[in-house]
């Protein structure tokens, strides 16, 4: 027996946004914010997240901005950074950005018993401002960054926080949305993840690009 099923990539693309088009509709959202959330969605498989997305109301904006500028995109984990679409961002004559796999910051971080996607955002430090930095599977990186803000006024244009998991997640996106003095997406309660954290920054990158 031989199972029919789609094989166009535009086909498969254009017929899973009519399956997510009902979940958005309620939500009365603009033509960007829509494809922030169709693309989130898109990626996990899980209408779900429909309820829990929160954008900043100058998110989308100060991010396609800080994009056409040249911002680069920070990274916490290479799982991100390897996900973005790099020849797209390169157009806008942006990089990604991570330090999780440097030697340096894993002796750090084992010296001084913290984890080493805190110190890769202390390494960062300054160069993050007017950058954008996305935040996909540690929560320490998120707390680390609002510390930065906090005490050394570093100001990212934009905050793409969305670490997955069960300790630490959903507080500091809680924290994030409560404290973030700049424009920020996010995704409430323990979900998120890197995929996340990629569709949301493509997504931008695409739109940015009149794509």
């Amino acid at each position: 027996m031989t199972t029919e099923y789609m094989t166009d990539p535009q086909g498969i693309e254009r017929r899973s946004m009519e399956i997510i088009a009902p979940y958005l509709a309620p939500l009365q959202l603009t033509a960007a914010q829509t494809k922030v959330y169709e693309r989130i969605i898109h990626s996990t498989g899980d209408p779900d997240y429909a309820k829990h997305i929160i954008l900043h109301p100058q998110a989308i904006e100060v991010g396609i901005n800080a994009l056409r500028q040249g911002a680069n995109i920070f990274t916490d984990v290479q799982m991100v950074r390897v996900g973005i679409n790099a020849r797209k961002l390169a157009e806008f004559s942006g990089s990604t950005q991570c330090l999780i796999a440097d030697e340096a910051v894993a002796a750090e971080a084992k010296r001084l018993g913290i984890t080493r996607s805190m110190v890769a955002m202390r390494k960062f430090g300054n160069l993050l401002d007017g950058q954008i930095v996305a935040i996909g599977n540690a929560p320490t990186a998120l707390y680390e960054l609002l510390k930065l803000m906090d005490e050394e006024h570093i100001r990212p244009a934009l905050i793409v926080g969305v670490p997955v998991g069960f300790v630490g997640a959903a507080e500091s996106k809680d924290a994030l949305v409560r404290r973030s003095p700049v424009p920020y997406i996010t995704v409430q309660g323990n979900k998120g993840g890197s995929t996340v954290a990629v569709s949301v920054c493509n997504a931008l990158i695409y739109m940015g690009g009149g794509c």
